[in-house]
């Protein structure tokens, strides 16, 4: 029974071991350590990585085919007198042994940003054609970009999410289009999707708009989300920061920051639980209370979303923006919230999840039951080691490096690379494999989760070979895979073996779930990482503040929470021309008195 009788298609990621010329006979080693004979057939082609606005990438397999060689190879398996693998195409991910592309060509995610933050611009406006106009902004765009004319949604986080993409583009770039299409999305929604409480003075947005075919506009206050319905997230009023917190690290718009300080002040007000700590999931629309039984399943509930995500979300980016205590306040909180509850080593390699008011364990919720997030364990780790750099407490780093060390041989496909999704907690009897909840497929966002950790961890501990090794492997494969190098941006979701998932709403470019966030911010970061951490190369900035933004005319600059005096300013310049009222190792820029914008560029450099 359940003999492997027939041939069938699959992914081998790994290392050449040996190539022998007379029998075209490929040997590869998986990333486990486990060992294939592959054969190049006659109709066998390969590329290398290309990225996203490049052409075709011919490779030189006499080049490439040597000792120690990244490589992803697609092909067929047939289980004969003995069982072959014969190769249909082959993947490289860089030019050489130990060459990686992603991070050895300096640029490298900056231009994918810029084709991303573009396409993103063409699909939504037709720009630079055409001016930027958000009342033209789709929540659902299809595979080519396409998106309906009339009867449609725009729902606040994928316009918060964009924003957040595009003012990650111009701080890489410098291209106005990108600060125009930021602050005009952030404008419209304070414009359309901000309700304030004129009794309280709080803050909180709307779910979205609903335009129906002739125009007329409904404002969407609860969620029409199945896991949120009829509720207040507080994962939707956590991700309606983070575009517009991100746009004021570009201008210092007063403005932002007023909607900020009043959203933030809803979390403390309604969403926080001052007794037992954290954050409630949800809040009634009416009574904004937590313990409304018409929350039903969301009654009281604390998770993932509602406690972690404000760091990276815009909490963060908040306190690099300011500087200000009662941010770095709020950070700690969390991730000491986080390191208190959500480690659960006794009962599974992965962290819970999904809480009761009394932080019991809540594993009957919905589509979660008692099942892992892998990207979330992945999200942890990351973000643990950003707070790190700012309060190096050891409980941070311990659990940060036991996720790292876990999630590989827990969550992460050693035969093909990349991260999976939605896996059970626990292992049922006699089995080997965590079972996957639907499907074996990897989602965009967590790849971009893993290669962030990786990295992040490679950054802080250069000599720990294995970090280094799964950023390779995660951004070899996010880069081999999921660029859409025929139509822009990237996938959502493909198979374990690579291939485009294009169903449901799985192939839109944008839907509830997808925006240009993700993508964005995995270029945005890795850039960071990558030269300021590892290549240790000097970065360009780009600033552009209104007259009248930033408290005491004070711009900082650093990209991400570093390690203390690990970067400095090395340049400045203004309008074009080199300044220098800056202070170096604070990372601040003195901005001199004007009526009109800045162009600030910024050159930060390793010290």
């Amino acid at each position: 029974m359940n003999t492997l009788g027939f041939s069938f298609s699959d992914l081998i990621s790994g290392y050449v071991t040996s190539y022998e010329e007379s029998s075209k006979i490929v040997g590869i080693e998986t990333s486990d350590g486990r060992q294939y004979e592959c054969k190049i057939t006659g109709n066998t082609y390969a590329r290398g990585t290309q990225n996203l606005g490049e052409g075709w990438n011919s490779a030189d397999l006499g080049k490439l085919l040597k000792k120690g060689q990244m490589i992803f190879a697609y092909g067929t398996f047939y289980p004969e007198n003995k069982v072959k693998f014969e190769i249909n195409y082959m993947v490289f991910a860089g030019e050489d042994v130990n060459h990686y592309r992603y991070a050895d060509e300096q640029g490298w995610w900056i231009n994918q940003i810029d084709q991303i933050a573009s396409s993103y611009c063409k699909w939504q406006f037709n720009a630079p054609e055409h001016p930027i106009d958000y009342q033209n902004y789709r929540t659902v765009i299809s595979l080519t970009g396409g998106k309906k004319s009339e009867d449609y949604l725009q729902e606040t986080d994928t316009i918060s999410r964009m924003v957040y993409g595009m003012a990650c583009a111009y701080m890489l770039t410098g291209k106005d289009m990108y600060l125009d299409a930021a602050e005009k999305g952030t404008k419209y929604l304070r414009d359309k999707m901000k309700f304030t409480d004129t009794d309280t003075g709080l803050i909180y947005w709307y779910h979205g708009l609903k335009v129906g075919k002739d125009g007329e506009e409904q404002k969407l206050l609860v969620s029409e989300f199945g896991d949120d319905y009829d509720c207040i997230p507080a994962y939707e009023q956590i991700y309606a920061l983070a575009g517009p917190v991100q746009t004021y690290r570009l201008n210092g718009d007063p403005e932002i920051m007023a909607d900020t300080e009043k959203t933030v002040a809803l979390f403390d007000e309604c969403f926080k639980d001052n007794d037992k700590g954290g954050y409630y999931s949800h809040i009634h629309a009416v009574t904004l209370s937590a313990h409304e039984e018409s929350l039903g399943r969301n009654k009281a509930k604390k998770n993932w979303n509602s406690v972690g995500d404000h760091a990276p979300a815009y909490l963060i980016n908040l306190y690099l923006a300011t500087g200000e205590e009662k941010y770095k306040k709020f950070l700690e909180d969390t991730f000491d919230t986080i390191t208190d509850h959500f480690p659960d080593y006794d009962e599974s390699p992965f962290v819970q999840e999904k809480f009761f008011d009394d932080w019991s364990k809540d594993q009957t919720w919905g589509w979660q039951q008692n099942r892992a997030v892998v990207g979330h364990n992945l999200k942890i780790a990351w973000n643990l080691m950003r707070f790190y750099s700012e309060m190096p407490k050891e409980k941070y780093v311990e659990i940060a490096e036991k996720i790292a060390a876990l999630m590989p041989d827990k969550g992460y496909d050693s035969q093909r690379f990349g991260w999976y999704d939605v896996v059970e907690r626990v292992l049922g009897e006699d089995e080997k494999f965590h079972r996957y909840a639907w499907h074996d497929r990897k989602a965009w966002w967590q790849q971009e989760q893993g290669i962030l950790a990786y990295l992040i961890l490679q950054g802080h501990m250069p000599e720990k070979q294995e970090y280094k090794k799964y950023s390779d492997e995660s951004a070899a494969y996010y880069n081999a895979f999921f660029l859409d190098n025929n139509d822009g941006g990237v996938y959502f979701n493909v198979l374990a073996n690579g291939v485009p998932y294009l169903m449901g709403t799985e192939r839109y470019k944008g839907s509830h779930s997808m925006s240009a966030y993700h993508s964005t911010e995995l270029c945005f970061l890795s850039t960071v990482y990558i030269d300021l951490m590892i290549k240790k190369r000097p970065l360009d900035l780009f600033f552009k503040p209104l007259p009248n933004g930033f408290k005491d005319r004070t711009l900082r600059v650093e990209p991400d929470i570093l390690p203390k005096g690990s970067i400095k300013i090395i340049g400045c310049e203004i309008d074009g021309k080199e300044y220098d009222n800056f202070d170096a190792n604070a990372l601040t820029v003195q901005l001199p008195k004007s009526d009109t914008r800045l162009k600030v560029k910024v050159t930060v450099a390793t010290v």
